[in-house]
């Protein structure tokens, strides 16, 4: 039997999704508090691989079992054996041919930046930050030149796995909202850094330290040197996977 699960998570709290041989990941503490209830060891396949800092606000994953339990076990039941800062949101059975990672067909990030003079106390983790005022208008036409279908080396990390650079991305869009800068990010799949890169260039943007222009003179360059900083973790969300 296949079981697909919802898990949210702080990212401060883990060193990644991806298990690590410190036993450190959001994966690790998974596959730790599935085993109890399965009775048995489990491997856990996620819809993607959160770098250390980054959070879930509902990160797909999958695994097998013979184990039959109420869906309430996997829900509750797996909570009581996972850290305070993760937790499971749902549990409900696939076909055994669905795959958290393969089958997705959208994957949804928003990256949090908090713009106000004064560093963030109560979210300290869980935003970026910039002190002086950022022109939203101009990330905005910014992040117009990034959407679609492009060759996105500029914004891709060296270690970056991924067969291709070329990626489609749908939705680019920057809101203010209060005290925040709120950056949305969809497409079908994401180079790694990709969207934390994208944000580093467009708070440029908003800094004026850039134009919207050089912005797309970095994407064309299809060079990682003519990227600009590579944003933080701790304003980056993983916030919805669709199938």
């Amino acid at each position: 039997m296949r079981l697909a699960l919802a898990v949210e998570y702080a990212g401060f709290a883990f060193c990644g999704f991806q298990s690590q041989p410190s036993r450190c990941g959001v994966q690790d503490a998974l596959e730790r508090a599935v085993g109890e209830i399965a009775g048995h060891p489990v491997g856990i396949v996620a819809a993607g691989r959160t770098d250390a800092g980054v959070h879930a606000v509902s990160q797909v994953v999958h695994f097998d079992t013979g184990a039959v339990r109420p869906d309430t076990a996997w829900v509750r039941g797996v909570n009581t054996h996972l850290p305070g800062q993760a937790a499971v949101l749902w549990s409900h059975p696939v076909p055994d041919d669905f795959h958290a990672r393969f089958a997705a067909t959208a994957r949804y990030y928003t990256y949090l930046l908090l713009n106000r003079p004064e560093r963030p106390g109560l979210m300290a983790g869980r935003v970026g930050w910039y002190h002086h005022r950022l022109d939203v208008g101009a990330m905005r036409a910014g992040a117009a030149l990034l959407t679609g279908t492009h060759d996105f080396s500029s914004f891709r990390a060296a270690e970056c796995q991924a067969k291709s650079p070329v990626k489609t991305l749908d939705r680019l869009e920057v809101k203010k909202v209060a005290d925040e800068v709120q950056i949305e990010a969809s497409a079908l799949s994401f180079l790694h850094h990709q969207v934390r890169s994208m944000v580093g260039s467009l708070k440029l943007v908003g800094e004026g330290k850039w134009h919207a222009r050089d912005l797309a003179d970095a994407l064309a360059a299809t060079d990682r040197a003519r990227c600009g900083p590579v944003a933080p973790p701790d304003g980056l969300y993983l916030v919805k996977v669709e199938y």
